[in-house]
């Protein structure tokens, strides 16, 4: 089992230590979402940053619960891209043209999808905060067993125990 170094005193030093894996973390979650978002790494890590200025308690995390809370931010981060580019597309504040309405189409299709995962994520949490984590650190970290069950403390075969449950809930909301 890997043994974390010892905590930073400040969330910047921990930011800073970890900037190498929270960007690859990034990279999977915007691959993973194709051309859903308009962000890119550097700035998914660097608004990510933003939002953890201010938090309290970040300085005592282990790295692996540093990456649990970053996966975390980094889906809330997307969430709220998507529903404000939404938003604009309904009649924010910005003019929109669309040249190709078949595409405008196919996005709006994806943000409804992206939103309607958040929401099921939201109410798995509701039912069982665990599970919740547990996929936002697989699905939006790209976090094994073992890392999750670290940040958690709690076994891996306990994780993949949830990991099964947590699927089965999401199915069935999501249908």
């Amino acid at each position: 089992m890997r043994t974390d170094p010892p905590s930073p005193d400040t969330a910047d030093e921990l930011f800073r230590q970890m900037y190498t894996e929270l960007r690859r973390l990034a990279s999977a979650r915007l691959r993973r979402s194709e051309q859903l978002t308009m962000l890119d790494t550097t700035a998914l890590v660097h608004e990510s940053y933003l939002r953890f200025q201010g938090q309290p308690g970040l300085a005592g995390l282990t790295q692996g619960q540093f990456l649990g809370y970053a996966a975390r931010v980094m889906r809330f981060v997307v969430i709220d891209f998507v529903r404000q580019r939404h938003a604009e597309r309904r009649g924010g504040d910005q003019l929109h043209v669309t040249l190709n309405t078949d595409i405008a189409e196919s996005v709006s299709v994806r943000d409804d999808d992206v939103i309607r995962i958040h929401d099921a994520i939201e109410e798995l949490a509701q039912v069982d905060d665990r599970l919740a984590r547990i996929v936002e650190m697989r699905c939006f970290a790209g976090l094994d067993e073992v890392a999750i069950a670290e940040a958690l403390g709690v076994t891996d075969r306990t994780v993949r125990r949830d990991w099964q449950k947590a699927r089965l809930l999401l199915r069935a909301v999501l249908q």
